[in-house]
């Protein structure tokens, strides 16, 4: 449960209602800074990173190698990341995390510096960042709702979804700059930077109680803490139903966008401006971060839902009608309502599920979200050069507005309401139910769900 500014050093004389009045909180302002600087950090270092290989090797093939290590890693201990997280208390995780990457980096910008890198120490290095990214992700997630009373958890959550959106555009932006200038080693050291003053924003996160901590004495048992994870995972259907619509989604938009967008790009409008058009998503999801701290919706979790179908439109367009200006305008829209989906999804979450079980269940909330991405970049290519490019992508729209309206359908997701009390530690899950008051769903409840 969130606590109270005497109880955890926040600054209550200047709290209010307002959507930057989590700002006021001491704990909140260093997460939100810590997490800034890390997505940051893990923004410019593929494009460092990439440099670095090519300067080595000028290979694209040991390129992939090096950055699908780091990816295979992350997936592969996500689960490991939630348990972690909801074992071990959330603050120390994160300061570990930060300061191992930083330690990480720091050799890898060594290596790149006196040209002794090599494509199987990259590799390794590269899966030491993965490793240690998927133990900080639930940690951090989960930790949000407890640097602010509870009924600041939806501008908080807006508010640290705008910092990292502002260190993600930050970190890209600079890196290929940095890369340019000075060459990828010290884009890869101010990496290193970036995350010890991660690690020192993290000393500062303060909390009270004793969440994400195991009972003393009490013998780790991962396998089961996984079981309790999954059950509250699949306990809500509002839940899995979310993830497997945008395990759908992801998979679409990283083959239409990432991998068949450039292509478009060259052909039509250029390379410098589909920077610009990606530029203008991110853009709209900053504005989209202001109207989602604002917001006061009941059904907020309905409506982002519903306007994950926007995702749909710069399909179309990059199918029918691929003008920068209006794929501009139509990216900016698509961020701008993701931002309502995710500051719902995350308060939502937050709310609903025991915060001592949260980083598991956010941890395969991830996994199903990444584990979709590379299908979709692997499959987008092939599927383009046996059906074309315009047909695959308006297959791609229609099936992220098929799978939206299924999700909307879901009775679960359509009553559930935010504005709640967190649940407490140790709260037992409702059976197929959002909340303890309501009327599970006959089919799908938690006993007919898999374990």
């Amino acid at each position: 449960m969130a606590g109270t500014g005497e109880q955890d050093g926040q600054d209550t004389g200047r709290a209010g209602s307002g959507p930057w009045a989590p700002l006021a909180h001491r704990p909140f302002r260093r997460l939100a800074a810590g997490r800034l600087l890390v997505y940051f950090a893990n923004a410019m270092a593929p494009v460092a990173l990439a440099f670095a290989v090519l300067d080595t090797t000028g290979s694209a093939t040991d390129l992939g190698l090096v950055v699908g290590a780091r990816s295979l890693a992350n997936v592969a201990l996500l689960l490991v990341g939630g348990v972690v997280a909801d074992r071990v208390r959330r603050t120390l995780v994160l300061q570990g995390s930060a300061l191992a990457a930083s330690a990480v980096q720091a050799a890898i910008a060594v290596s790149v510096l006196l040209e002794t890198a090599s494509v199987p120490l990259l590799m390794l290095l590269s899966v030491l960042n993965g490793a240690l990214a998927a133990m900080s992700l639930p940690a951090s997630a989960a930790l949000t709702p407890q640097t602010v009373p509870s009924e600041l958890i939806r501008p908080a959550n807006a508010v640290m979804r705008m910092g990292i959106n502002l260190g993600a555009i930050a970190g890209a932006s600079l890196a290929g700059v940095v890369a340019a200038v000075l060459g990828p080693g010290w884009g890869l050291a101010g990496n290193a930077v970036a995350f010890g003053g991660a690690a020192v924003c993290f000393l500062g996160v303060t909390v009270p109680g004793a969440t994400g901590k195991a009972a003393p004495g009490e013998r780790a048992r991962p396998l089961r803490e996984l079981r309790e994870g999954w059950r509250e995972f699949t306990a809500r259907r509002w839940v899995w139903l979310v993830v497997l619509q945008f395990m759908v989604v992801n998979a679409v938009i990283a083959g239409g966008v990432q991998v068949l967008g450039p292509g478009i790009a060259d052909d039509t409008f250029g390379r410098g401006l589909w920077g610009a058009v990606l530029a203008a998503q991110m853009a709209g999801a900053l504005v989209g971060g202001i109207f989602a701290a604002r917001s006061r919706v009941r059904h907020a979790l309905l409506l982002g839902v519903a306007l994950t179908a926007v995702e749909a439109v710069p399909l179309v367009i990059l199918a029918e009608a691929p003008h920068a200006l209006l794929l501009g305008v139509a990216m900016f829209a698509s961020g701008l309502a993701l931002e309502q989906f995710g500051v719902a999804w995350d308060v939502s979450l937050q709310e609903n599920i025991p915060h001592d079980r949260l980083a598991r269940v956010y941890a395969y909330d991830a996994l199903g979200s990444f584990v979709a991405l590379p299908l979709g970049e692997m499959t987008a290519g092939p599927l383009a050069h046996r059906l074309g490019t315009g047909t695959t992508l308006l297959a791609g729209a229609a099936l992220v507005a098929a799978v939206t309206a299924a999700a909307v359908c879901s009775r679960q997701i359509r009553t559930l309401t935010t504005g709640r009390t967190p649940a407490a530690a140790g709260t037992p899950h409702m059976a197929g139910t959002p909340h303890a008051q309501e009327t599970p769903e006959t089919p799908g409840t938690t006993e007919a769900l898999p374990r």
